[in-house]
């Protein structure tokens, strides 16, 4: 059985709140990773990078 899951990665938003809740979906490998992933991504919403934490799918 494959230890790749789809996860959901859910904007924070810039520092004014714009662009909270757009979503990427991405795979991450359970076995390597334990912890929760959060990364910088472009958000289109925003126009700018954003932070983008791992939530439930």
């Amino acid at each position: 059985m494959a230890q790749q899951h789809l996860i959901k990665l859910v904007s924070v938003g810039d520092s004014k709140g714009v662009g909270k809740g757009h979503v990427y979906y991405s795979r991450k490998n359970k076995k390597s990773v334990e912890r929760k992933i959060e990364v910088k991504k472009f958000n289109p919403i925003a126009k700018k990078h954003t932070t983008y934490k791992e939530k439930k799918a």
